[in-house]
């Protein structure tokens, strides 16, 4: 959740009747809570960096921009909102694929680009990071087709309400946003009047009526219901009603999954939740009372084909309740022009708990704690269960996209744990820049919250070897900004993920063989403390070894490398349906 701040440096802003565009922006920025600003300087955005730090702001600036738009997408997640500063073109092109996850998965990213000055673009001027024809909208066109709102801010007098709009369409939509600010802009006089007034606010429980017989409805259903469900999904996060969906999880008794996406966002610890639904990929049992489920209320649906397990995990229309950001369906009907968080707090408030159903179905298996003979070399199927011990409360684990993100689903999370995987946009290499991004905004906040005597808290990062070739540079981020992240690469030989898919022996699947032990010190550690934070495991034993070891065990130990040796076609869940499905086509050529 976001939070309020009103620094002196704010307040004394306010009190003036000008003040410059760049300092007004960033102090708009700080009074929301955020405290980390991201990025890659260009000459079109240097004049505007020089008011980030003067505003209370962390600089954290990344290895390119790409990176940077991952890395603000992943703080968005943890804070409710996040920016990300980049140059004209060359810059926002780099990080237009980090911006259209953020807003294929909702993450609210405030993406400003620096722009050539105002006289330039009127002249059509053949400037740097152009097409040399005089076209400068040509970027803002491309990103109007993955943000919710677009200002491009050329007067002085309309700047502060148009930055606060846009800073507000953020919010509404939960999706990223696309600020540009020509570079003779930035020091332009600005009115301060708004920042008087408070912090900009973001949706409230909303201000259309609700109507009477659409509560009584659902109220009616989950009185009638004898065997209902609750599956809670990744946008949940985004309708802004987690407190009162825990209510009802704990009030109700009710069996409760969730998808890969809303993992992390339910107390696995309750008696009650089950973890991650995996329909016909996992128990028969929960797969039979899912199924035949009379009501089934579902939080946040976000049902694209991996998410859902090539939508085998799709609930039944005609028995579900959908709660979505901008909407409510039952039963198929959908509900439009209404704010599912205020539905959500009047079923929670009328609800008479005496009347619903106590339910009793498959109960809630523990997660296996393996302990394999240490010599025996280490296998997915047993490696996420034995990792599982070495998360405690406040954790925040990240699994990127491949055999890592098909393992993490069956985690069982201790309270206060967030759980980060790719469902939708899969582009490979985003988790590490994320974890960089998720790792700061839980700083940052407790930080805010508790000031800086306050117990550490960890972030888990599992990446496959070819995954973290792609954004590898961003460890020297946490290197330099001395984060407590935990990175264990999954060294399966390449594209394991892509192997399952086509192309089993195929050379396109092999990547280039790296040392990945030299890592840490080629980005910032000295070569005592890289030696002392790798740690190498084939074995069952060599990782209990890791494991103990004293970097893993202090509260605070900085930047951990555990690499993992897999087996190259080693794999669990559809990934290894999708395998044998391969094998079997192979078999029948061959013959």
């Amino acid at each position: 959740m976001i939070k309020d701040s009103n620094s002196s440096a704010t307040m004394r802003h306010a009190q003036q009747s000008t003040i410059p565009l760049g300092a007004y922006l960033f102090n708009r920025v700080q009074q929301l809570g955020i405290r980390s600003v991201f990025g890659v300087p260009g000459d079109y955005n240097l004049a505007l960096l020089d008011f980030i730090e003067p505003s209370g702001l962390d600089w954290v600036g990344n290895c390119n921009e790409l990176n940077a738009a991952y890395a603000a997408d992943g703080y968005a997640r943890i804070h409710g909102l996040s920016v990300v500063i980049t140059t004209f073109g060359v810059g926002e092109l780099s990080a237009i694929n980090g911006i259209a996850g953020a807003y294929a998965e909702r993450a609210p990213v405030i993406h400003i680009v620096g722009t050539p000055s105002r006289s330039l673009q009127s002249s059509r001027a053949l400037v740097h990071h152009t097409f040399i024809d005089g076209e400068y909208k040509r970027f803002a066109a491309m990103y109007a087709h993955v943000t919710a709102a677009q200002v491009n801010l050329t007067d002085a007098e309309t700047a502060p309400d148009q930055i606060d709009w846009v800073i507000a369409q953020a919010m509404i939509h939960q999706r990223p946003v696309y600020l540009q600010i020509p570079e003779d802009m930035a020091n332009v006089a600005v009115a301060a009047t708004n920042l008087g007034l408070g912090p900009i606010t973001g949706p409230s429980l909303g201000t259309l009526p609700i109507n009477p017989e659409h509560v009584a409805t659902i109220l009616d259903r989950m009185y009638s219901a004898k065997q209902p469900v609750i599956l809670v999904d990744g946008e949940s996060r985004n309708i802004g009603a987690l407190a009162e969906m825990d209510q009802l999880i704990r009030a109700t008794g009710w069996l409760t999954w969730t998808s890969a996406f809303g993992k992390g966002l339910v107390d696995e610890e309750l008696p009650n939740v089950h973890g991650v639904y995996l329909a016909d990929y996992g128990d028969d049992s929960c797969a039979t009372y899912f199924k035949t489920a009379d009501l089934v209320l579902f939080f946040g649906p976000h049902l694209s084909n991996i998410n859902t397990h090539i939508f085998t995990a799709i609930p039944d229309e005609t028995v579900t309740i959908a709660f979505s950001p901008n909407q409510v369906q039952i039963d198929g009907h959908v509900l439009r022009d209404t704010s599912p968080r205020r539905i959500l707090a009047e079923i929670v408030k009328l609800v008479d708990m005496p009347r619903l159903a106590q339910v009793t179905g498959p109960r809630v298996v523990p997660l296996p704690d393996p302990n394999p003979v240490a010599s025996d070399m280490l296998c997915q199927a047993l490696f996420y269960p034995f990792m599982n011990r070495m998360f405690r409360r406040g954790d925040i684990i990240l699994t990127e996209t491949g055999t890592a993100a098909e393992g993490g689903k069956v985690f069982k999370l201790p309270s206060g744990c967030r759980f980060f995987t790719a469902v939708t946009w899969l582009s490979i290499g985003y988790m590490l820049p994320a974890a960089l991004g998720v790792t700061l905004a839980q700083r940052d906040s407790a930080s805010h919250q508790q000031g800086h005597n306050r117990e550490p808290h960890r972030t888990f990062l599992f990446i496959g070897d070819g995954s973290f070739q792609m954004t590898a540079q961003e460890m020297s981020t946490m290197i330099k900004k001395n984060l407590n992240v935990v990175i264990i690469i999954i060294n399966n030989n390449g594209y394991t993920i892509e192997r399952v898919i086509h192309g089993r022996n195929a050379s396109y699947n092999n990547i280039s063989q790296w040392n990945h032990r030299h890592a840490l010190g080629l980005f910032g550690l000295s070569d005592d403390d890289a030696a002392h934070r790798y740690f190498a495991a084939r074995t069952w034993g060599e990782l209990r070894t890791a494991l103990d070891s004293q970097p893993m065990q202090r509260e605070n130990a900085g930047v951990t490398v555990i690499e993992a040796f897999m087996g190259q076609e080693d794999c669990t869940g559809e990934l290894k349906k999708l395998l044998l499905e391969q094998v079997s086509k192979e078999d029948k050529t061959s013959l």
